[in-house]
């Protein structure tokens, strides 16, 4: 690895779990009670945004403190109820993760969700050996901000410049570049064409991993 700390940043929902189906239902559902009635299309163009920024796009107004706590709080019951049975994991990416560790890169989540839900499924997918490090972005500036990259950089000792972020989301890519990082951006969330400020779109992770990073001069 040319002597060089490399590190993988994964982002969680949409990257390694396809999640945005029951994430979607599950505020559908919380909104409901509020009489409001969810906007797929702001939905889709912030998903990947933590709730504290997502929570007031979607209900249209700037909820005081304890309308928010508590609509985040009823939709992340209902999404750690439903998660289980109503995600699956993105085609390949087990092979990613492994071929990172065969290799010694540093893995970690940097993910908007709250870490009660990142360690849920992490467990429930049995994924947790890989990754070195899990930061929560709940209580960081939401993406399209670097916060959260630069958080799990500078835990894992790496260099933005020898980071690589793998994101489903435009905030996420956006976030990414912001940081100064190289992006893979898998098109689970959005078609291809609006991710192109990735340096590397893929459909899923059988493309081999080893391709990527002989792109990049790591391997």
């Amino acid at each position: 690895m040319n002597g060089i700390n490399y590190a993988i940043l994964w982002d969680l929902d949409g990257t390694i779990v396809d999640t945005k189906d029951c994430h979607f239902l599950t505020w559908k559902s919380a909104l409901k009670k509020y009489g409001v009635e969810l906007n797929q299309a702001v939905y889709a163009m912030n998903f990947g945004r933590n709730n504290q920024a997502l929570a007031p796009l979607l209900l249209g107004f700037d909820p005081d403190a304890d309308l928010l706590e508590a609509l985040i709080d009823q939709k992340e019951t209902l999404y750690r109820q439903a998660a289980p049975e109503q995600t699956t994991l993105v085609p390949g990416v087990r092979t990613w993760l492994s071929t990172a560790a065969e290799l010694n890169i540093k893995q970690a989540i940097a993910s908007s969700a709250p870490m009660e839900n990142i360690t849920m499924m992490l467990s429930h997918y049995e994924l947790e050996r890989y990754f070195n490090t899990i930061v929560s972005g709940t209580n960081l500036p939401a993406k399209p901000e670097p916060d959260v990259f630069l958080k799990a950089a500078k835990d894992l000792r790496c260099s933005p410049a020898d980071c690589l972020v793998i994101e489903d989301s435009l905030a996420g890519v956006k976030a990414a570049k912001a940081a100064g990082m190289h992006c893979v951006a898998v098109s689970t969330s959005h078609a291809r064409e609006e991710l192109h400020q990735a340096d590397f779109v893929v459909d899923d992770y059988r493309v081999p991993l080893n391709k990527i990073l002989h792109a990049l001069g790591w391997v």
